[in-house]
Protein backbone atom coordinates (compact mmCIF):
# COMPACT_ATOMS: atom_id res chain seq x y z
CA UNK A 1 0.00 0.00 0.00
CA UNK A 2 1.65 3.55 -0.99
CA UNK A 3 1.08 6.52 1.36
CA UNK A 4 -0.62 9.41 -0.32
CA UNK A 5 2.18 12.16 -0.92
CA UNK A 6 1.97 15.10 1.41
CA UNK A 7 1.29 18.83 -0.22
CA UNK A 8 4.53 20.62 0.07
CA UNK A 9 3.92 23.81 2.35
CA UNK A 10 5.82 26.50 1.78
CA UNK A 11 7.44 27.95 5.18
CA UNK A 12 6.69 32.17 5.08
CA UNK A 13 9.19 34.59 6.58
CA UNK A 14 8.16 36.03 9.85
CA UNK A 15 7.25 39.11 9.05
CA UNK A 16 5.00 38.04 5.79
CA UNK A 17 3.34 35.56 8.28
CA UNK A 18 2.23 38.18 10.72
CA UNK A 19 1.67 40.79 8.20
CA UNK A 20 -1.45 37.75 6.48
CA UNK A 21 -2.23 37.14 10.28
CA UNK A 22 -2.95 40.79 10.96
CA UNK A 23 -4.89 41.10 7.77
CA UNK A 24 -6.96 37.76 7.98
CA UNK A 25 -7.81 39.42 11.49
CA UNK A 26 -8.50 43.12 9.91
CA UNK A 27 -11.00 41.01 7.45
CA UNK A 28 -12.88 39.31 10.05
CA UNK A 29 -13.20 42.67 12.12
CA UNK A 30 -14.61 44.34 9.15
CA UNK A 31 -17.08 41.27 8.68
CA UNK A 32 -18.42 40.70 11.64
CA UNK A 33 -16.62 42.81 14.66
CA UNK A 34 -13.61 43.06 16.45
CA UNK A 35 -15.11 40.22 19.01
CA UNK A 36 -15.13 37.82 16.66
CA UNK A 37 -11.25 37.70 16.64
CA UNK A 38 -9.85 34.92 17.97
CA UNK A 39 -6.44 33.10 17.89
CA UNK A 40 -8.35 29.82 16.97
CA UNK A 41 -10.60 32.09 14.46
CA UNK A 42 -7.64 33.42 12.57
CA UNK A 43 -5.98 29.94 12.35
CA UNK A 44 -8.79 28.43 10.80
CA UNK A 45 -9.18 31.23 8.43
CA UNK A 46 -5.04 30.72 7.20
CA UNK A 47 -5.44 26.67 7.70
CA UNK A 48 -2.89 26.61 10.66
CA UNK A 49 -2.61 25.56 13.92
CA UNK A 50 -3.15 27.98 16.67
CA UNK A 51 -0.32 27.63 17.83
CA UNK A 52 1.17 29.29 15.24
CA UNK A 53 -1.05 32.63 15.47
CA UNK A 54 0.01 32.56 19.46
CA UNK A 55 3.60 32.69 18.25
CA UNK A 56 3.37 35.98 16.96
CA UNK A 57 0.50 37.13 19.13
CA UNK A 58 0.30 35.80 22.94
CA UNK A 59 -2.45 37.63 23.74
CA UNK A 60 -5.54 38.01 21.21
CA UNK A 61 -5.98 41.55 22.37
CA UNK A 62 -2.89 42.60 20.72
CA UNK A 63 -3.96 41.01 17.55
CA UNK A 64 -7.28 42.71 17.95
CA UNK A 65 -5.71 46.12 18.40
CA UNK A 66 -3.31 45.67 15.39
CA UNK A 67 -6.31 44.79 13.27
CA UNK A 68 -8.04 47.72 13.83
CA UNK A 69 -5.15 50.04 13.15
CA UNK A 70 -4.78 47.97 10.08
CA UNK A 71 -8.23 48.45 8.63
CA UNK A 72 -7.93 51.97 10.07
CA UNK A 73 -4.79 53.25 8.03
CA UNK A 74 -6.09 51.50 5.21
CA UNK A 75 -9.07 53.31 4.99
CA UNK A 76 -6.93 56.78 5.76
CA UNK A 77 -4.55 55.64 2.35
CA UNK A 78 -7.77 54.94 0.23
CA UNK A 79 -9.77 58.45 0.87
CA UNK A 80 -6.42 60.20 0.83
CA UNK A 81 -4.05 58.46 -1.49
CA UNK A 82 -0.41 59.35 -1.78
CA UNK A 83 -0.89 59.18 -6.09
CA UNK A 84 -3.42 62.08 -5.49
CA UNK A 85 -0.72 64.20 -3.49
CA UNK A 86 -0.23 66.24 -6.75
CA UNK A 87 -3.72 67.40 -7.33
CA UNK A 88 -5.47 71.03 -5.79
CA UNK A 89 -6.29 70.75 -2.41
CA UNK A 90 -10.45 71.32 -2.92
CA UNK A 91 -10.15 68.72 -5.12
CA UNK A 92 -8.83 66.15 -2.43
CA UNK A 93 -11.27 67.23 0.10
CA UNK A 94 -13.73 66.67 -2.14
CA UNK A 95 -12.68 63.10 -2.92
CA UNK A 96 -12.38 62.32 0.54
CA UNK A 97 -15.53 63.54 1.44
CA UNK A 98 -17.75 61.60 -1.62
CA UNK A 99 -15.83 58.94 -0.99
CA UNK A 100 -17.23 58.68 2.56
CA UNK A 101 -20.35 59.24 1.69
CA UNK A 102 -21.07 56.97 -1.45
CA UNK A 103 -21.98 54.05 0.78
CA UNK A 104 -18.29 51.95 0.26
CA UNK A 105 -17.29 52.55 3.88
CA UNK A 106 -19.96 51.44 5.79
CA UNK A 107 -18.32 48.30 7.17
CA UNK A 108 -15.54 50.58 8.26
CA UNK A 109 -18.36 52.99 9.95
CA UNK A 110 -19.56 50.03 11.88
CA UNK A 111 -15.65 48.69 13.15
CA UNK A 112 -15.54 52.27 14.07
CA UNK A 113 -17.97 52.53 16.29
CA UNK A 114 -17.27 48.84 17.61
CA UNK A 115 -13.71 50.00 18.60
CA UNK A 116 -14.66 52.70 20.35
CA UNK A 117 -17.30 51.50 22.35
CA UNK A 118 -14.80 47.84 23.25
CA UNK A 119 -11.82 50.56 23.67
CA UNK A 120 -13.56 51.11 26.96
CA UNK A 121 -12.54 48.00 28.12
CA UNK A 122 -9.18 47.26 26.61
CA UNK A 123 -6.21 49.51 26.80
CA UNK A 124 -4.30 48.30 23.61
CA UNK A 125 -6.90 49.00 21.61
CA UNK A 126 -7.78 52.07 23.36
CA UNK A 127 -4.51 53.41 22.87
CA UNK A 128 -4.89 52.07 18.95
CA UNK A 129 -7.86 53.86 18.53
CA UNK A 130 -6.58 57.75 19.65
CA UNK A 131 -3.77 57.36 17.29
CA UNK A 132 -5.39 56.28 14.29
CA UNK A 133 -7.95 58.96 15.39
CA UNK A 134 -4.97 61.65 15.71
CA UNK A 135 -3.05 60.56 12.39
CA UNK A 136 -6.34 60.81 10.27
CA UNK A 137 -7.18 64.04 12.12
CA UNK A 138 -3.65 65.59 11.15
CA UNK A 139 -3.99 64.50 7.94
CA UNK A 140 -7.15 65.99 7.19
CA UNK A 141 -5.66 69.46 9.42
CA UNK A 142 -2.93 69.10 6.84
CA UNK A 143 -4.75 69.09 3.89
CA UNK A 144 -7.00 72.00 4.68
CA UNK A 145 -3.83 74.27 5.95
CA UNK A 146 -2.40 73.31 2.33
CA UNK A 147 -5.63 75.09 0.74
CA UNK A 148 -5.54 78.02 2.85
CA UNK A 149 -2.18 78.48 1.70
CA UNK A 150 -2.82 78.06 -1.86
CA UNK A 151 -6.04 80.52 -1.72
CA UNK A 152 -8.74 77.14 -1.88
CA UNK A 153 -10.45 77.75 1.56
CA UNK A 154 -10.01 80.77 3.72
CA UNK A 155 -10.43 79.39 7.34
CA UNK A 156 -8.06 80.58 9.87
CA UNK A 157 -8.85 77.63 11.52
CA UNK A 158 -7.46 74.30 9.60
CA UNK A 159 -7.48 72.24 13.07
CA UNK A 160 -10.59 73.71 14.03
CA UNK A 161 -11.97 72.94 10.40
CA UNK A 162 -10.88 69.22 10.67
CA UNK A 163 -12.50 68.46 13.72
CA UNK A 164 -15.60 69.78 13.03
CA UNK A 165 -15.89 68.05 9.62
CA UNK A 166 -14.71 64.85 11.27
CA UNK A 167 -17.37 65.06 14.27
CA UNK A 168 -19.81 65.51 11.32
CA UNK A 169 -19.15 62.60 9.44
CA UNK A 170 -18.44 60.27 12.51
CA UNK A 171 -22.05 61.82 13.96
CA UNK A 172 -22.99 60.23 10.70
CA UNK A 173 -21.56 57.06 11.20
CA UNK A 174 -22.91 56.31 14.57
CA UNK A 175 -26.40 55.12 12.28
CA UNK A 176 -24.14 52.98 10.49
CA UNK A 177 -25.89 50.17 12.41
CA UNK A 178 -28.90 51.18 11.39
CA UNK A 179 -30.61 49.71 8.64
CA UNK A 180 -34.36 51.45 9.04
CA UNK A 181 -32.45 55.13 8.66
CA UNK A 182 -34.23 57.78 7.69
CA UNK A 183 -33.48 58.37 3.56
CA UNK A 184 -33.13 61.84 3.06
CA UNK A 185 -30.56 63.83 0.46
CA UNK A 186 -29.61 65.83 3.43
CA UNK A 187 -27.91 62.69 5.02
CA UNK A 188 -25.25 62.38 1.78
CA UNK A 189 -24.49 66.17 1.72
CA UNK A 190 -24.58 66.97 5.42
CA UNK A 191 -20.73 66.53 5.94
CA UNK A 192 -20.24 68.06 2.42
CA UNK A 193 -21.72 71.12 3.00
CA UNK A 194 -20.71 71.83 6.82
CA UNK A 195 -17.15 71.54 5.24
CA UNK A 196 -18.06 74.15 1.92
CA UNK A 197 -19.54 76.26 5.10
CA UNK A 198 -16.00 76.33 7.28
CA UNK A 199 -13.92 76.58 4.78
CA UNK A 200 -15.88 79.48 2.41
CA UNK A 201 -16.80 77.43 -0.54
CA UNK A 202 -20.24 78.19 -2.57
CA UNK A 203 -22.88 74.77 -1.87
CA UNK A 204 -22.31 72.52 -4.23
CA UNK A 205 -18.50 73.38 -5.22
CA UNK A 206 -16.68 70.27 -3.46
CA UNK A 207 -19.14 67.68 -5.15
CA UNK A 208 -18.32 69.01 -8.17
CA UNK A 209 -14.73 69.43 -7.80
CA UNK A 210 -15.02 65.79 -6.85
Amino acid sequence: MTSRPQPTRTRKLPGERRAEIVRTAADIALEEGLERITLRRVADELGVRPGLIGHYFPAADNLVSEAFSHAAAKERESLLPDDERELPADMRLARFLVRLTDGEYRDLSRLWLNARHISRFRTGLRTAVRTQESETRTALADLVEEGRCTGHFTTDDALGAALHILVTVDGLGAYANDDTQVDHPVLEDMAIATAERLLGLARGALRSRA
